[in-house]
C-alpha cells in the first residue's frame, strides 16, 4: 500500500494501462459507430418504404442484381425536390389550398393533419424565425441562473395583460441533455442578460450538462479594451 508520503509511487500495472486504453478507444469508436449505424439504418428504412413504390424498370437492382442501399434515398430526395418546386408555383399553391380545404371538413383527419403540419413546419420549414441570442435568466427562482434562448419580444395579449412596466421578452429555457424540450417563459427585458457566446456554443453547454464550455477567447479576434 502506498501513501502520498512515499518517496516513489508505484507505476500503473499492465491491466490498468490496458483498461485505460480500452476506455479511450470506446470513447473514440462509439460516436463514429453509432453515427454510421444510425445513417445505415435510416437509409434501409427509407429504401424499404420507397423502392416498392418505384416502377421496376427504374430500379437499378433489376439490371445489376444487387440491392444497393441508398437508392431509395436518392429517389426520395428527387421526389421531394420536385414536389417542393411544384408547391412553390401558383398551380401548386392552389392545389394545396384546395386539398387543405377538403381536409378541414374531416373531423379526425383535420386534427391529425394540423398537428403533423405544425411539427413539420417547425422542424423543416425555412424561415427567419430563429433564436436571436443566448442569455442568462434567473430561473426557477431568484439566485439560480439558467441558460435561455431569446426568441422574440412578447406581443399581443401576453404583452398587454402582463403586469409589468417595461417590455417583455420571450425566452426558451431548455432542459439538459435534450435542448429540444424546455419551457417558454416571459421575462422583463431588464431581467434578461444577453451573452456573447453563440447559439451553438450555448446549446453545447446545455447538452453536455456544463462539461463543454465555449472558448474563453477567440485567437482570431483582437483583444477587447479594458
Amino acid at each position: 500500500m502506498t501513501t502520498p508520503f512515499d518517496p516513489e509511487r508505484r507505476k500503473p500495472g499492465l491491466m490498468t494501462g490496458l483498461r485505460s486504453s480500452f476506455l479511450t478507444g470506446i470513447v473514440v469508436i462509439a460516436p463514429v459507430a453509432l453515427t454510421v449505424w444510425l445513417i445505415w439504418t435510416i437509409m434501409g428504412w427509407i429504401d424499404g418504404f420507397v423502392l416498392p413504390l418505384v416502377p421496376s424498370r427504374f430500379n437499378p437492382e433489376q439490371y445489376i442484381g444487387i440491392n444497393l442501399r441508398g437508392v431509395g434515398v436518392i429517389f426520395f430526395l428527387i421526389f421531394t425536390v420536385v414536389v417542393g418546386w411544384i408547391a412553390k408555383g401558383l398551380i401548386g399553391r392552389s392545389l394545396i389550398r384546395f386539398a387543405e380545404s377538403l381536409v378541414e371538413r374531416m373531423p379526425v383527419v383535420r386534427s391529425i393533419y394540423s398537428g403533423v403540419k405544425q411539427i413539420a413546419e417547425t422542424i423543416f420549414a425555412q424561415s427567419e424565425r430563429n433564436f436571436e441570442k443566448a442569455c442568462l435568466v434567473q430561473y426557477p427562482r431568484k439566485g439560480i441562473w439558467a441558460i435561455g434562448f431569446i426568441s422574440t419580444d412578447a406581443k399581443g395579449e401576453i404583452s398587454e395583460r402582463a403586469e409589468t412596466m417595461g417590455k417583455l421578452m420571450s425566452v426558451f429555457v431548455p432542459t439538459t441533455p435534450n435542448p429540444t424540450s424546455g419551457f417558454l417563459l416571459f421575462f422583463p427585458q431588464e431581467d434578461v442578460i444577453e451573452l456573447d457566446m453563440s447559439i451553438e456554443d450555448a446549446a453545447k453547454l446545455v447538452i453536455s450538462a456544463g462539461l463543454v464550455y465555449p472558448n474563453a477567447k477567440d485567437p482570431t479576434q483582437p483583444a477587447k479594451a479594458a
